[in-house]
Formats: structure tokens, sequence, C-alpha cells
């Protein structure tokens, strides 16, 4: 779960203002985030794209089906930005009406009351864009819709059933070699056989690829349904199944041309919306799940399940003996997306495991909760201690990592507990919230998170005791990301000696280029704490993502030990190594009152930034400071200036880690936007 910056391009944007169509959205959403998992994908504005610094961190900027005409108006003050961003080395996807309008001229419908006619500006198509290719398009129906065949290279390779509605031609694409463009699809039906429905342009240092056809739609929904039916009254599952599997290497295609990394397979797409989630506990203390459930009772309705509607999410709790119907109805809801659904106003099923009926692997393919709760207990016969003498625990009902939720995939593991303050209020702590996938991962600030297969993503609830100051709370990120970086070092033996800290919440990996041969820094890893105030109680949320077994987008742990250690670095093993690690350290800053004292030369061997350069650019003329450490009672980031009058006394000049970024390979501080 590795947060977008300046350094790395990992953002997709789809525009999502006025006339984009609603389902072609959906369906680009959907589409693009099941083949690219290693890119936060997500909605972007009119005002956004021309307001906001959006693209240092945009892989691909995406616009979608819909309506032409008001792209004109709503796009306008954005084109400038477009062009220099596609110019300068971006990528763009326009699809049907974002392919017109991205085209220099359109011609639809002339001679008709639906023509349109006129010249646009962002012109990554040097040519007329006309349509529509094939008759029958209204505005408020589905006449004019059909499924299509293209080919791509010959006509021998052919990908069928696809979505058309109003879509155009890029006329004289053919002869266009020389202004950087590349045919890439024909029509092979009808009227439209041989005409160019896709191009492959080269614009300045970047790219676009323009298709008139929908092949964001998929085969198993509507409206493409009933166009197969219509076109293939006697298609097979089998068959339907089969195109809807070339629909997804034709559009795989077409990303890996624009220079974008998409998952390996069809199969191993990941899920689109969220999953059903597993409460468990060890088999050791069976009764925990069920006992966080009768906390929960009393703002439930109903029975098998118990219904909590919560501000956001509304929760059904089920028992074990739904796993198979619940799962098995979920992914068939993953392999038949609905457009008109919406994730977040879905119910959140819960299932809930003792440690007698804990779920199979089968059930769960990508992490095992038995194997987990094993390695828990191996974790805490050889943890190491942080403060000798220490027995006893200063958790009153159960160690942490004891009682968590699983899903395979979820919303965010952090805005499920914070976003529904009754559920997050009457769950007891510590809990661990994990997940394979998340739809919509939060990083500081507007960053996204990304969750490609193979990295840890969990969130933990815990409420620090009364003795705990607020000012302290800043540490507990600190904390943490110490806690695994300790637990990682312990694992990968030295190669673990790699892993470093960069403030205020990164996890980096230092190692040797291998062409340059000088040191290299690449983040595996972050840490996101959010704390909220009710009733004199204090509710603190720890997110975190650590990429284990995934090289992309950076790198990962398993790729920095020797190859015979790789398989010993399983999911289970690192998080539970990291809850244990951080528990005995939690004891320690409970029993200190806060203090971050016991850790602060730990975490500053640790650390990358111990007498660094940077320069402080929030002040005129900017000014170049040297690190010096953090403070021992806000834990603001501490600096003096590297030059000046020797004095006998220190100028410290201390910075908020919320209120500035610092972007240590730029060597720069300076006040977010």
């Amino acid at each position: 779960m590795l947060s977008a910056s300046s350094k790395t391009a990992m953002n997709v944007l789809v525009y999502s203002g006025a006339g984009v169509s609603p389902v072609s959205l959906a369906h680009t959403l959907a589409s693009l985030r099941a083949l690219l998992p290693t890119y936060a994908v997500a909605p972007i504005t009119a005002s956004a794209l021309a307001s906001q610094p959006w693209a240092p961190t945009c892989a691909l900027l995406v616009i979608p089906g819909g309506r032409d005409n008001p792209y004109i108006a709503s796009l306008g003050p954005a084109v400038s930005h477009i062009k220099d961003f596609v110019h300068g080395g971006g990528a763009f996807f326009g699809l049907c009406a974002g392919a017109y309008f991205s085209s220099k001229r359109v011609e639809w419908e002339l001679g008709t009351p639906l023509e349109e006619v006129g010249d646009r500006p962002l012109g990554f198509f040097p040519g007329v864009c006309k349509g529509c290719v094939y008759g029958g398009f209204t505005y408020t129906g589905e006449e004019g819709a059909r499924a299509v065949a293209l080919s791509v290279g010959s006509e021998d390779s052919q990908y069928k059933g696809l979505y058309y509605n109003g879509g155009g031609e890029f006329v004289g694409a053919d002869d266009m070699g020389a202004q950087g463009v590349r045919p890439f699809a024909r029509y092979v039906d009808d009227e439209g056989k041989g005409r160019v429905a896709a191009v492959d342009c080269s614009i300045g240092q970047g790219r676009a690829f323009l298709s008139s056809v929908h092949i964001e739609y998929p085969l198993t929904r509507e409206p493409l349904l009933s166009a197969l039916r219509k076109r293939y009254p006697d298609l097979t599952e089998d068959r339907r199944k089969e195109m809807e599997a070339q629909r997804w290497e034709l559009l795989g295609s077409a990303l890996g041309l624009l220079g974008l990394r998409t998952c390996r397979s069809v199969h191993s797409l990941r899920p689109t919306r969220s999953l059903p989630q597993f409460l468990a506990s060890p088999p050791t203390r069976p009764h925990l799940s069920t006992f966080v459930l009768s906390r929960l009772q009393p703002h439930c309705t109903g029975s098998s399940p118990y219904v909590l509607k919560d501000t956001v999410d509304t929760f059904h709790f089920h028992s074990s003996s739904s796993t198979s119907d619940l799962l098995r109805e979920a992914r068939s809801l993953c392999d038949n997306p609905d457009p008109k659904d919406v994730d977040a106003a879905e119910a959140k099923h819960v299932i809930i495991c003792d440690g007698t009926s804990l779920p199979t692997r089968e059930n769960t393919p990508h992490f095992d909760l038995g194997q987990y709760f094993t390695e828990l207990s191996e974790a805490r016969a050889h943890a190491p201690t942080f403060a000798p003498g220490l027995t006893s625990s200063v958790n009153e009902l159960w160690r942490l990592g004891d009682v968590l939720t699983y899903g395979e995939c979820v919303s965010s593991t952090q805005s499920l507990l914070e976003k529904n303050p009754t559920l997050m209020s009457s769950i007891p702590s510590p809990l661990v919230s994990l997940a394979t996938f998340q739809l919509s991962g939060r990083g500081r600030g507007s960053n996204a998170w990304v969750s490609p297969e193979g990295c840890l993503l969990f969130s933990i609830l815990l409420r620090p005791p009364p003795a705990i100051r607020a000012t302290s709370l800043v540490f507990i990120q600190y904390l943490f990301g110490l806690a695994v970086v300790e637990a990682c070092r312990d694992l990968m033996g030295k190669a673990g000696e790699s892993l470093r800290l960069k403030w205020p919440n990164d996890i980096y990996a230092v190692t040797r280029d291998e062409e340059g041969g000088g040191e290299v820094m690449r983040k595996v890893g972050g840490v996101l704490v959010n704390t909220s105030f009710s009733g004199g109680k204090i509710d603190v949320i720890i997110g975190t993502g650590l990429n284990v077994r995934n090289p992309e987008p950076t790198t990962c742990l398993s790729e920095l030990v020797p190859r015979e250690m790789a398989s010993s670095l399983t999911l289970e093993r690192v998080v539970a190594r990291i809850l244990v690690v951080f528990d005995n350290m939690w004891d320690v800053f409970v029993l200190n009152r806060g203090s971050f004292a016991p850790f602060m030369d730990l975490y500053l061997e640790r650390w990358l930034h111990s007498d660094q350069l940077v320069t402080l650019t929030t002040v005129n003329p900017p000014l170049p400071v040297r690190i010096v450490g953090i403070t021992p009672d806000h834990g603001l980031l501490r600096t003096v200036a590297a030059s000046g009058p020797a004095t006998t006394r220190v100028e410290y000049i201390d910075l908020q880690p919320d209120g500035n970024s610092f972007d240590m390979l730029a060597g720069l501080i300076k006040t977010k936007l």
C-alpha cells in the first residue's frame, strides 16, 4: 500500500464531470481498477484538472464515454494542462466521446437533427473522427447499440462482442504515420468493415490511445448483455466467458501501449467490490469473536443476521454457517458488476468465526487465518524485550492481534473504522482490520494508497489510557513505523539492515543501484494515524501498508533477502511479528505515560535524516538547514541553520509533520498545497 508521491506516477485519473455517461464512468473505473492493481484509479473533476497539481503524480488520464459537446465547456480551462501533460510524456486514454473530443475535428451525424460538427482543442488525433459508423443512434435508448467485432493486426485476430453505441472512425489514419498515428483496430462488420476504430498516437514525448468502441464495458452486464443476445442468440456461457477474456486482453494491450503495468492474467484480476469479512479469534480463545459481537448487539436490529446501520456503512453480522453462500454471492457480483450499484452504499457482510470455525484456505485464498494465529503464538515466544522485567500486559481484554477482521477486498481498512463511529466506539480494543485488496485506500493528505497483491494492508484500533496526553499522540506514528522496521529487520537477517524510516511516516529500503552502483532509496511502506475524541475517550486508528511480496511498483521485502529466505516472508508471519513487536513497544509507551524517550535513540539510529542538509522553502529567501532530530515534547522535526554567525545559543527551527511536506529525495521542506 504505497502512497503516490511526486517521484512516482501512480495515479490513474478518470474525468467524471459534465457530459460523462454514468454507465461508462462506472465501467471505466471498474475495469481499470481490476487491470491496474499497482495504481490508484480515481475520478477527477474538471475544476481539479484546471486548478490542481495533478500531473506530476498521474500515470494516465482518461476521458470516458458520454457526450462530446459538454466536454468543450467543462474541460476548456483544463485543456492547456492536459496538452502539457501529454506532450511532456504523459499517457492519455479516450473512449468513444472521449475519442471524439480528443481528435482535431468532429463530424457526427451529418445531415440529421443530431448533427455535430466542429474543431476540438486537444487534437491528439490530427484529423477527423467521423460518426456514427453504424446507424440508429438515439440519446434516449439503445436502438443504435450493438455488439461489434474488431480486428487487430489482421482480420484473423478478432475481438468479438464489444459494445458499440455512437462511435466513429478515424478518417485517414492509415496515411498519418509521419504524424505519429498508428491504426490499432478496425471494424469488421457490415458497413464499418475496414474502417479504423482505434488509434495509437505519439504526442510529443507522450502517447494517446483513442477508441471509438467501448472496450471498457463487460460482457456480463447491461447494456451489452442485450446487444449480445441480439447479435448472438445462441451464445453459450463458455463462449461468452471466452469473449470476455479477450476483451480484458484487448484493454490490457491498449494500456500496455500507454506504458502501464497491467496484472499478468485475466485470472488474477482483483475484485471490483467488497467481499465478506471474517471476525476471528485464535483457537486457544474461541470466545473472543463472539464477545465482540455481544458488544455490538445493543446497536443492532434483527438476528441472523444482526444489522448495524452506521453513519457510512451498514453491517450485517452472520454466523460462520453462512460462509459459503455469502462468498458465492459476493464473487458472482464481482464477476457481474452493475454500474448502478455503489459499493459504499451496500451492506458490508461480516462472518463471526470462533477459533474452531476459521475459514478454509479455499475461502480465503490470499491469507490463511489459521496459519496467522500459529505465527502470532510463535512470534510472542521469541519477541524482543523493550523493558526488562515487564511481564504483564497493559491491555485488559486480550493482546494485540488476538481479534481481527479479514476481508479479501474492502473499501478501506482505515475508513471502515474511522467513518463508522457506532462500530468504532462499540468494538473493544485492540482490534486489527486486515485486507488483501482495497478499493479506496487512503494516504496522508489527498494521497491515495494502492494495494497490489502481496502487500500487507491493515489498520489497528487502539484506545490510549487517560495517562497519555494528547500532545503525545503524534509519537504513535513514529512508534509504529519503528515497530515495522524492527520486526522486519529481525525476520530478514542482514538484509533487513536496508530498512530505514523516513520522517514522518514512510518506510524505505536503501539498496544498491545495479547499474550505477550507488545507493538508491525505494519506498516499501507507510503509516497513517488518525485520532478522534469523544466523551473523554480517544480512539486511535493506525493504518499501515507494507509491500512484502510484490516487486511493483517499487520493490518488496522478498526481493531484498536471499532467494532461499524469500518463501519464509509470508504475509501471515510478517504481520504477526509486527503486531507482537508493536504490542511490546506500546506497553512501554503507556507505562511511560506517552514518553518517546525510551525509543528516541533507536528511532534516530533507524531513520534517514541525521545531519541531512535540506532547504526550508517557506521563508524568503529559502534557508539551508540541517536536521538534528525530533523534539521530545511534540514530535516536531528539529533543524538548525546550516550556516551563520557563531553563537553560544543554538537557534532551533522546528517543523510540524502535518504542516510540511518533506521530500528527502529533492532535499526540500515546503508547505503543503
